[in-house]
């Protein structure tokens, strides 16, 4: 059972989509000065990360808030 969730920007999205969009758009390099998380500066990769944000819920919120200022709120005046 499904439940909506329209105050939710990142309702529906899958944390790769939200992992593999952030590093298009700023690279590793920049996600790891912007979001110092190891796993993002040490030997990077989508599938290392995920395992690590998957488990580890402080660094999944720096995330999805830094998806949210960079494709969310700039796209959406009204947020």
């Amino acid at each position: 059972m499904s439940q909506e969730q329209p105050n939710n920007p990142l309702h529906g999205l899958k944390l790769e989509v939200i992992l593999t969009r952030l590093v298009d758009h700023y690279g590793w390099d920049e996600l790891y000065d912007l979001i110092r998380i190891n796993c993002f500066g040490s030997n990077p990769s989508i599938k290392s990360s995920l395992k690590f944000l998957r488990k580890t819920q402080w660094a999944r919120d720096k995330v999805e808030a830094l998806y949210i200022e960079t494709f969310v709120r700039h796209t959406n005046p009204w947020q």
